[in-house]
């Protein structure tokens, strides 16, 4: 029997080469990866739009948060698969304006925030970042819109009452060095970032102590996006689901031991791997459902909490046709 072709879209992301080259392939199944170039947040932002929206592929990357308000909503048309190509910690994402007011997280309180948006995996992670260092949401003022050029967000929703679009055509980095806001949580660097010389600094200096503190009262080293399948291409062989997520495993697998192997994308990596594999595990970056249960729990549980979703949505209903598969 022929492979079955799949053709899933993602941001090239250097853990997932193994599969892109074919040094890594799923059993039984031929698989394309359309990625995007050059690490562009434009362009992750299409590959999760065609991953929806794209008939010509089978799914892809997509938003954590995305895949939880459909759920919300009832609408089972892609399945979800606990394999997470993005994970990030958030403390390194808070930006401040050099020589303001904000000069510690209490600071915070009381002031306006801008987010790039409200119902994205990483906006529900920061505020849960930020309930760690004593802030809880309603502390602070939010303002929503581009950071520094035109929202690259693949979300659709209504703000809640209470929280502010920026003004039509204004950055929130240009709000932010005005002191028309007082702090910025953002994914890729505002322009105007310089660690020494500002105008745009971050609020910790010394990220690696903050989120490490992070990981170990919460152990959470928060997933992002996920990879989605169409339903129709998983009812037509459901077994597929555990195939590409075995897949992906093995390729995570692979990628972690070419780093061990030869550590040198940085002049310190192999240390930066033993301090991390020191902290957290070797298996820090895993998927899988049971690795991956308790980190899903508390992440609904979040967006439930801050009403992007308006009910509890469980690990076993997130992946619900993954497990029957």
């Amino acid at each position: 029997m022929a492979d079955i072709p799949i053709r899933l879209t993602c941001a090239d992301y250097a853990r997932v080469m193994p599969l892109a080259t074919g040094a890594v392939k799923p059993d039984r199944i031929d698989l394309t990866l359309v990625l995007g170039r050059e690490g562009s947040w434009q362009q992750r932002a299409e590959m999760l739009r065609r991953a929806l929206q794209d008939s010509s592929v089978h799914g892809g990357e997509a938003s954590m948060a995305g895949h939880l308000r459909r759920i919300d909503k009832g609408d089972r048309s892609f399945v979800g698969l606990p394999v997470f190509v993005l994970r990030n910690f958030t403390g390194r994402d808070l930006y401040v304006r050099k020589g303001g007011p904000v000069k510690s997280p209490a600071d915070l309180r009381g002031r306006r925030i801008g987010m790039y948006d409200w119902v994205a995996s990483g906006s529900i992670w920061y505020r849960h970042f930020l309930h760690f260092v004593g802030v809880e949401p309603n502390d602070v003022e939010w303002w929503i819109g581009s950071v520094d050029e035109p929202r690259i967000t693949t979300h659709v929703y209504d703000l809640p009452q209470g929280v502010h679009a920026a003004p039509e055509g204004k950055a929130l980095s240009e709000m932010l060095i005005a002191g028309e806001i007082d702090a910025l949580y953002s994914p890729p660097r505002p322009r105007r970032y310089h660690p020494a010389e500002g105008p745009i600094v971050r609020l910790f200096g010394d990220v690696r102590t903050i989120e490490r503190e992070y990981y170990r009262a919460t152990h959470m080293y928060p997933p992002q996006h996920l990879i989605v399948l169409r339903r129709e291409a998983w009812q037509a062989n459901k077994w597929i689901a555990r195939a590409l997520t075995d897949a992906f495993v093995a390729c995570n697998d692979h990628f972690a031991r070419a780093q061990r192997s030869f550590p040198y994308v940085s002049p310190w990596l192999d240390i930066e791997l033993e301090e991390t594999e020191a902290l957290m595990g070797a298996g820090f970056h895993a998927d899988g459902f049971e690795q991956n249960r308790a980190t899903l729990e508390v992440f609904a549980d979040q967006a439930q909490a801050l009403g992007i979703v308006g009910r509890k949505i469980t690990a076993q209903e997130y992946f619900q046709e993954y497990l029957e598969s």
